[in-house]
């Protein structure tokens, strides 16, 4: 007969480590998006300018 306690619990706990993997994946790709997004604002080529729509605003 199947150990189906065993299963649960095996089951829980390899969805408690999926979720933790994402949520750190998650923090590397927002720490990636804001270094890009501080490399961009800091070059000296940057070509920041608000459109007509967000001048209205």
């Amino acid at each position: 007969m199947p150990d189906y306690k065993e299963m649960y619990l095996t089951m829980v706990r390899e969805t408690e480590k999926a979720i933790t993997l994402t949520e750190q994946a998650l923090k590397i790709l927002i720490a990636a998006q804001r270094d890009c997004e501080e490399m961009y604002l800091n070059s000296p080529d940057a070509d920041i300018s608000l459109s007509d729509t967000e001048r209205q605003g």
